[in-house]
């Protein structure tokens, strides 16, 4: 280790270092760069999922081997004759069909045909009259440009000589998925931009330097350019996923979040440093190995913490582990490694005007923090107990959490799909629009139909196309499409049908669909949490050589989540409006939240480890809170501003992640680092170091 830190810091040596660094930077942009991708988030269930399998039969079936687009058109009120009979066309007798109408213009996008030419279903009007639907069968197409111009036309194409005083949506499969792609469009690089421009500014606050903050955001940024290009391929190469626009979104924002942190924590230490060390290169040096093992430890269980989530069953959640671990890990050698190289060669005066001299006053040992911690130290329980009390009430906030949003509800702003979607389900009846799709094998659709009709909620069965081997059959539901209602339907079809003997029955759709992500989200939450808890622990055990601190330490990090979770979810209801949590909110919170949050213990704690073996226990602790009092509380601030970006994507999930973060980030940073903490350790006194003998209070 001392080696390695003599090498990043020395005369020579650093300038190694950073055209060491460089190489990797033009591996990374040049022959390791990512090829472009424009994915979009899919539910990734596993492979043996029902719904998964229902899709992949339905691939077999006549006229099911592409996608489709449903264009609603609809007006506020009852359709006039004329209105009708310019999307519907009018009936000809000779082909007994309807002509002339609105579907004519999608002859040349569809892949139906009837008697050897292009055909699009006829239209079919809602029964309040308000709306009228046309279903047009697509191919697919897999380049995603390809697939949006097709759409923009078609888009285009519908409001060709529309009457006046009604609108038309295009939605359906094609449309989401179009949508999906096309919001995420871009969305990366403002929130990118956001995320430099938060940083820069906050970095200039902290530091009051024109200078010294251009070198971490620089090693920072260029560290985040190289976990886009290396760290998504992670997920090509380990799991066969191509990680989608949210997972690249989320790198962003924790590679400069962590890694910005981590440079905050060198700087202070380095500035510490100077201060008592006449050369520079030394200084630099004692700060590298002084702050090593709490970046390790710290980087290490948030890498750790994502890469438990390789052990959840949903794809995208796998996906999100390990492309995320691997950008945390550059974060880490970007801050230990080039960081340390980049700053050391540049000599005191980066830190002009606040140029920090030999033999100057360290002002933290008599600041702010030395006498909050003096204050602390003095009635540690009350403020203990006050401290956890503030955690509880925050916490009642969380009573009456919804989990769970609709397809229509996942955006922050709707794209046109969606409000083609809330148009369908005001206007026809429910269930209607997204039935349940049953595959049986040949020879018991009949009776497969017959008992799904006598389960309670379900309104029509209509058997459907077949093949060699198996049917498919439509159930439409009494329900609201991805309601409570219509998965209570769902389960009692898959209990019911799965019971009749030799039919292979199974149950699909877009409610079957929610309902199994739901479930599987559930699922991974209750694996997950408890690996992410044993591993933190751990991590805190092997850096700590402790028992009592890794127990209290982890228990304040969970007390501070629930307490985000339920200040979070009032501001949600009653400022922003919000129905409920996405799916996987509650899960990546948590992951975030206690990863990121023990980080700060972990500054704090690991400085007062080193600071009570020369001065005890009572007085390392205000030493530590004294020395990284502001360089935690500006972190932190940072660290939630970060967060706070997820704002700028489109799905409404990361929104909420970046709001509960970022509130339990701060509280972290405020209350429980600055004072719960401290308390906790005061109270046990030598006990919070056990089983180990050598802190005992030296004063």
């Amino acid at each position: 280790m001392n080696a390695i830190a003599s090498f990043i810091t020395g005369r020579k040596t650093s300038w190694v270092t950073l055209l060491i660094g460089l190489v990797f930077v033009i591996l990374a942009f040049g022959p390791l760069s990512a090829p472009k991708s424009d994915t979009a988030p899919t539910d990734g269930l596993p492979a043996n999922n029902e719904t998964v399998l229902v899709n992949k039969a339905l691939e077999g079936l006549p006229g099911t081997d592409g996608t489709v687009a449903v264009v609603v058109y609809s007006s506020d009120s009852v359709l006039t004759d004329e209105q009708k009979l310019w999307i519907t066309g009018s009936f000809d007798p000779m082909t007994q069909s309807f002509s002339g109408g609105a579907g004519d213009k999608f002859l040349d996008y569809t892949s139906a045909e009837f008697n050897g030419a292009a055909f699009v279903p006829p239209a079919e009007v809602s029964e309040n009259g308000k709306a009228a639907v046309i279903t047009v069968p697509l191919d697919e197409i897999d380049e995603v440009a390809e697939r949006a111009e097709r759409m923009a036309d078609m888009r285009a194409v519908a409001k060709e000589g529309m009457p006046a005083g009604i609108e038309v949506h295009i939605t359906g499969p094609e449309g989401f998925i179009v949508d999906i792609s096309g919001v995420f469009a871009g969305a990366n690089f403002t929130l990118l931009l956001a995320t430099v421009i938060i940083v820069a500014v906050l970095l200039l606050v902290t530091y009051r330097s024109p200078v010294l903050w251009l070198v971490p955001l620089i090693v920072i940024g260029v560290a985040d350019g190289m976990a886009s290009q290396i760290a998504p391929q992670l997920s090509t190469l380990f799991l066969g996923v191509v990680a989608d626009g949210s997972v690249t979104g989320i790198l962003s924002v924790l590679v400069f979040g962590a890694g910005t942190n981590y440079a905050l924590l060198l700087i202070a230490r380095y500035r510490e440093e100077l201060l008592v060390t006449e050369d520079r290169h030394q200084a630099m040096n004692k700060a590298l190995r002084g702050v090593t093992p709490a970046i390790l430890a710290s980087g290490g269980t948030v890498a750790l913490a994502l890469l438990t989530l390789l052990f959840a069953e949903l794809g995208g959640n796998r996906t999100l582990g390990i492309v995320v671990a691997g950008g945390i890990v550059m974060a880490m050698f970007a801050a230990l490694v080039v960081l340390p190289a980049a700053i050391v060669v540049f000599g005191r005066g980066l830190f002009w005007p606040f140029i920090p001299k030999f033999g100057g006053v360290n002002k933290s040992d008599n600041g702010l923090w030395a006498r909050l911690g003096r204050g602390v130290s003095k009635r540690p329980v009350i403020v203990s107990i006050a401290g956890f009390a503030i955690l509880a009430v925050l916490s009642f906030g969380a009573s009456g959490i919804k989990v769970g949003l609709s397809s229509t509800e996942q955006f922050r702003v709707a794209p046109e799909a969606a409000i083609g979607q809330d148009i369908l389900a005001e206007a026809f009846p429910a269930g209607a629009t997204s039935p349940a799709i049953v595959i049986v094998n040949n020879g018991f659709e009949e009776e497969v139909a017959a008992v799904a009709e006598g389960v309670p909620g379900v309104a029509e069965v209509i058997i459907g196309d077949s093949n060699a081997t198996i049917t498919k059959i439509d159930v439409v539901m009494d329900a609201e499409s991805q309601s409570e209602a219509a998965y209570t339907i769902i389960k009692e079809l898959r209990s019911e049908l799965g019971s009749i003997e030799g039919a292979g029955a199974l149950v699909g759709g877009l409610d079957a669909q929610r309902l199994d992500v739901k479930e599987t989200y559930a699922s991974d939450q209750l694996r997950v949490i408890p690996l992410i808890l044993i591993l933190v622990f751990l991590v805190l055990v092997l850096l700590l050589r402790s028992l009592v601190a890794p127990i209290l330490l982890l228990l304040t990090v969970v007390a501070s989540f629930f307490s985000a979770i339920g200040a979070a979810w009032l501001v949600f209801v009653n400022i922003l409006g919000l129905p409920a949590l996405d799916l996987s909110v509650f899960l990546f919170s948590f992951l975030f939240l206690v990863a990121l949050g023990i980080d700060y213990n972990i500054f704090l704690v690991t400085r007062a480890k080193e600071e009570a073996e020369k001065l005890g226990m009572k007085e390392g602790m205000i030493k530590a809170l004294a020395s990284t009092g502001g360089v935690i509380t500006s972190a932190g601030i940072l660290l939630a501003a970060v967060f706070a970006v997820l704002g700028v994507l489109p799905l409404l999930a990361l929104y909420q992640i970046g709001i509960i973060v970022g509130i339990g980030v701060l509280l972290d940073t405020l209350l429980v680092r600055t004072v719960i903490v401290p308390s906790l350790a005061f109270i046990t006194g030598k006990y919070f170091w056990w089983p180990s003998k050598k802190f005992a209070d030296k004063n």
